[in-house]
């Protein structure tokens, strides 16, 4: 049985076990988008499935770890893997198992749970064709001592990022992008967080944009 049918035999007997996912289920939200704007928290991750069937994954990094017990030492794995649909929404999740598969099952899951609306537009002085290929404007995201500087490119440049942090402009719906990055980014996981972060920022200003202009209003 392959991993899409499978999963559509589980979303078949899936019975929600939250206000939300009912809400799912029964047809009253139809996006993702909406539950993001909103600010609900996703606790099952068969509200993704449901919505989004074709959110694509890529496992980012899997490490072997270690934990020092009385017994000696005890092994386990730590994966990270990025899901996204091309098209302004993305996740990462991290979980660890005692087995390597078990552990990219569960950071899957971890991953439709932490979802993040990415905000696209044409934010160069370039280039004014006003759709959304690119970031509205420059942001700075960091994780340890990671930096990362994304800034809004012209159309045609194209991912103009670290190969670490391609698949996450990929997986956001990014096509064109200009970065600068600082610190240890030879530290795969630090560095996606670092550009997610950063990414996380494009619907933040906006929204602190909109509450100001809404506080103005009420001043008047």
């Amino acid at each position: 049985m392959s991993e899409a049918t499978e999963q559509s035999e589980e979303l078949k007997e899936w019975v929600p076990k939250t206000e939300l996912g009912k809400l799912v289920l029964n047809g009253k939200i139809k996006s993702l988008e909406e539950i993001l704007l909103s600010n609900k928290r996703i606790m099952e991750p068969e509200i993704v499935d449901y919505l989004e069937p074709n959110m694509q994954s890529l496992v980012i990094d899997v490490k072997k770890t270690a934990r020092v017990v009385r017994a000696g030492r005890k092994f386990s794995f730590r994966a990270a893997v990025l899901i996204g649909n091309k098209n302004g929404i993305i996740g990462l999740g991290i979980a660890k198992d005692r087995e390597r598969l078990p552990a990219i099952k569960k950071a899957e899951k971890n991953a439709k749970l932490n979802l993040i609306l990415v905000k696209r537009g044409c934010g160069s002085w370039e280039c004014a064709c006003n759709t959304e290929h690119s970031i509205p404007f420059k942001v700075t995201g960091k994780c340890a001592s990671v930096r990362v500087t994304l800034m809004p490119a012209p159309k045609g440049v194209g991912l103009v990022v670290g190969s670490k942090i391609k698949p996450v402009m990929e997986f956001a719906g990014i096509k064109d992008v200009w970065s600068k990055t600082k610190g240890s980014t030879s530290t795969t996981l630090n560095f996606v967080r670092a550009a997610i972060d950063a990414l996380r920022k494009t619907t933040k200003v906006k929204a602190s944009a909109d509450m100001e202009k809404k506080l103005m209003k009420v001043s008047k």
